[in-house]
């Protein structure tokens, strides 16, 4: 591989995320851990991945799962110690796999000590470091902005006299990235673990660092994102002008960028959340090679899994990010896995999840794979009783939560727990989950066999990993695309209904050869292909 290209793996390239307390328990206690993820790596480098994205392992009391950072500098040791770290870094490299960790920042843990500093007193050396603010005279909260997890995003503190921001749970305060003492402790905690060889960075709400310096209220939704306001959340019931993305933002993740640049390889991907207006943020932060490597939005991450949706949203990023990068997923740890948003009533819901890889691994842009959707896996139903997310219980039951998402990975349909562990796990192993787990699908037409076969394809044509991509007009059951790079063009053709469609061919297309990918059975005859119910057909296009 040439020195550019090395320096650009990340550019097209799959990530698998892992979520390291369900996905390998190694001492019974039930939770899993990073020796667990090391057991589990020749998996992982099975589905022709790129890199792993570690879900948080750093110290914290764990109110969020991890997002709550008390110590940036140490791994919890419910996940184990830094020499397991290093061995996990070791033998993901030994591989051929990358290593990305989520590097959550925005916010703190109360029970860390700069917190725990700063609340003590308003004159005490790290006073600044958060984000606090007098009463109205009234005594009510400085301004209107409301936390993601529910209520007001203020929290009375009896000693300052004082409330502090947080933009998620109270347990969660705001960083104040105005000051640049807090901006360089932050840095320096990105260069400890750049240090021990790791190689990018997920930023966890990446637009949420600064807030306004006026304290301006939010105004209300508008007529722009009709809807939102109806959600669970009253949330989405605000403009979030001046409570996130910031345009102070850019300076700092340019100093992030030249950070990166110091070590070679190196990567960085921001979550932006950003109602009605996510795509400019993403080009703000990774436009003209400046700021971050890439940003992935949550566009895809919704219940629409329809030709129209799917062109339209890239469509939309080719324009608005241009001149940056963008990283595509169907699931993650935030959101109901996407076989149960996209499967339709009387769809097999593996049938669903064939066809969802072959979209995925067809786009423009990197990609991002959640643990256990490589196996089909289904939305987890759980008791209010068994929920273990805050922001689950807090918004039951309109919203169940996203413990439905993050129930451990099945690995032996015979064993207790599935294989997961030997002891009473976190969450419960489903019973669907276990019929479906890894050694249980070894056969050419499972989910898992498709999977490392539409990766695998993917790899093997370098105009599916970085190619132009142009969309071609279809009825509104089918999604067609032409990937092109450095003379090859290969023509992707998605089947999203349940019933045989026709492709007529374009004029100007000229002759197909159908590649050798296991779509179904599709038919190449001029004029037309027939595509098969939730079926995709791929063709090299012979100009």
């Amino acid at each position: 591989m040439s020195e550019r290209a090395e320096s650009e793996w990340w550019r097209g390239c799959v990530i698998y995320q892992v979520y390291p307390r369900s996905y390998q328990d190694t001492t019974g206690d039930g939770v899993g851990d990073l020796k667990g993820v090391t057991r589990r790596l020749p998996h992982i480098a099975s589905l022709s991945v790129d890199a792993v994205w570690l879900s948080p392992f750093c110290r914290s009391p764990m109110a969020d799962m991890g997002y709550d950072v008390s110590d940036y500098l140490d791994v919890d040791s419910m996940f184990g110690t830094l020499a397991d770290f290093d061995a996990l870094l070791a033998e993901a490299h030994r591989l051929g796999l990358k290593v990305i960790m989520d590097l959550v920042v925005s916010h703190s843990s109360d029970r860390h000590p700069w917190f725990v500093e700063s609340r003590a007193s308003r004159d005490n050396p790290k006073a600044d470091w958060y984000v606090w603010a007098d009463a109205r005279p009234d005594g009510t909260a400085p301004t209107n902005w409301l936390s993601v997890f529910g209520g007001p995003a203020w929290e009375w503190d009896s000693t300052r006299r004082q409330y502090y921001q947080h933009n998620f749970l109270a347990a969660q305060p705001d960083l104040n990235f105005h000051n640049p003492d807090v901006r360089e402790a932050l840095l320096d905690a990105a260069r400890f673990w750049l240090e021990r060889g790791v190689d990018g960075f997920r930023l966890d709400t990446v637009n949420y660092y600064f807030h306004d310096l006026w304290l301006r209220d939010n105004p209300p939704t508008d007529s722009r994102v009709a809807g939102l306001a109806l959600d669970t959340n009253p949330y989405l019931y605000q403009w979030h002008l001046f409570d996130k993305s910031r345009p102070e933002n850019l300076a700092f993740l340019k100093d992030f960028r030249d950070l990166l640049n110091q070590y070679p390889n190196r990567t960085s991907v921001g979550e932006v959340g950003d109602e009605g207006r996510s795509l400019e943020t993403v080009a703000a932060y990774t436009g003209g090679g400046e700021r971050l490597h890439m940003c992935y939005t949550f566009d895809l991450l919704g219940p629409d899994f329809s030709p129209a949706h799917i062109r339209g949203c890239v469509e939309a990023s080719e324009d608005k990010v241009a001149d940056g990068w963008i990283c595509w997923a169907f699931s993650n740890h935030d959101v109901m896995r996407h076989v149960s948003r996209f499967a339709k009533d009387g769809q097999d819901p593996e049938d669903v999840a064939k066809l969802a890889i072959a979209v995925l691994a067809a786009l423009r842009g990197s990609i991002c794979l959640y643990q256990g959707e490589e196996l089909g896996l289904e939305e987890a139903e759980l008791t209010f009783e068994q929920l273990r997310d805050p922001y689950g219980i807090r918004f039951w039951p309109g919203f169940k939560g996203r413990d439905g998402c993050r129930t451990p990975m099945p690995w032996s349909a015979a064993e207790p727990n599935a294989g997961f562990s030997t002891g009473a796990s976190w969450l419960p192993v489903p019973e669907a989950h276990r019929a479906k787990a890894v050694d249980t699908q070894t056969g050419p037409s499972s989910v898992l066999n498709r999977y490392r076969e539409a990766l695998a394809f993917r790899a093997a044509h370098p105009a599916l990993v970085g190619g132009s991509i142009r969309f071609l007009e279809a009825d509104e059951h089918v999604l067609s695309f032409v990937r092109t790079l450095n003379g090859e063009s290969i023509l992707c053709l998605f089947n999203f209904s349940d019933e045989e469609a026709v492709w007529p061919f374009p004029s100007d297309l000229g002759a197909l050869e159908a590649l050798d990918f296991p779509t179904g059975a599709a038919e190449v005859s001029s004029p037309a292909v027939a595509l098969p119910p939730l079926g995709a057909l791929f063709a090299r296009i012979e100009l």
